[in-house]
């Protein structure tokens, strides 16, 4: 299947999902990243007159902000902006008072900031009565490379089945701005911060062994390893059995 045929599908399959969920439209957040660019661009080409893009800075790059909006002017997607910075303080004092230094709890305070996002987005999809379109990718799903109920909290994900390699490609065909496919791809939650930095592995290394089983053996090792301990974030909560056995 080539780009074309690969976006044609994509944009028939998010409309027949939104539809069927009742939904009116799509809200994406959008990050000025690879991922939620192609994600923006597809849902816009699904429902032109019906898709938010929410653009969330959280003492984030201002590159990202200028990235978002430039997805967000080129093809004409309605947007808002949230500014979570004072939102995120507020909570983060209200949780750990004078107890935690700033900084002390990287991982705690990154997925805080994933989770502030997620109820931004629904927010406005209850406002508006639209549903929520992830960016998450068949690369980072597979490995747990998201917060549980941040940017995994969605309704639909178009790119799930796609490694980061296919997103790239399907990107240039949608003609995304060159700089966004070409950055290192980045969550943005602290400065510097890097998806391969925090994997420890390129994305080159994780599609390979994806899609075609191939790793030498300690990499291999150190994936299947990373898909197992994160299978729990892929799953719907365990319900309690109360049947005797």
């Amino acid at each position: 299947m080539d780009a074309e045929q690969l976006a044609q599908k994509l944009v028939l399959w998010i409309e027949e999902k939104t539809v069927a969920a009742g939904g009116k439209g799509v809200v994406v957040g959008m990050s000025g990243g690879l991922d939620s660019s192609v994600v923006a661009v597809l849902c816009q080409r699904a429902f032109p007159k019906d898709v938010l893009g929410v653009i969330m800075p959280c003492y984030s790059s201002p590159e990202d902000k200028e990235h978002a909006l430039a997805v967000a002017s080129k093809f004409s997607i309605t947007t808002k902006v949230v500014v979570l910075d004072p939102v995120f303080d507020t909570l983060l004092h209200a949780l750990s008072g004078d107890k935690v230094e700033p900084g002390a709890s990287w991982l705690a305070e990154a997925n805080l900031k994933a989770r502030l996002r997620m109820l931004t987005l629904y927010y406005f999809a209850n406002q508006l009565e639209y549903i929520v379109a992830g960016g998450g990718n068949r690369s980072e799903l597979s490995v747990g490379y998201f917060t549980k109920h941040g940017d995994g909290g969605a309704d639909i994900l178009p790119l799930g089945n796609l490694v980061k390699s296919q997103v790239r490609e399907l990107a240039g065909f949608l003609d995304i701005p060159q700089p966004i496919i070409d950055k290192p791809p980045s969550a943005g939650l602290w400065q510097g911060q890097t998806d391969e930095g925090e994997l420890g592995i390129s994305y080159e290394e994780l599609d390979r062994y994806l899609v075609t089983g191939e790793a030498p053996t300690g990499l291999r090792q150190k994936i299947e390893s990373m898909i197992a301990a994160s299978a729990h974030k892929r799953l719907p909560p365990s319900v309690a059995s109360l049947e005797e056995e």
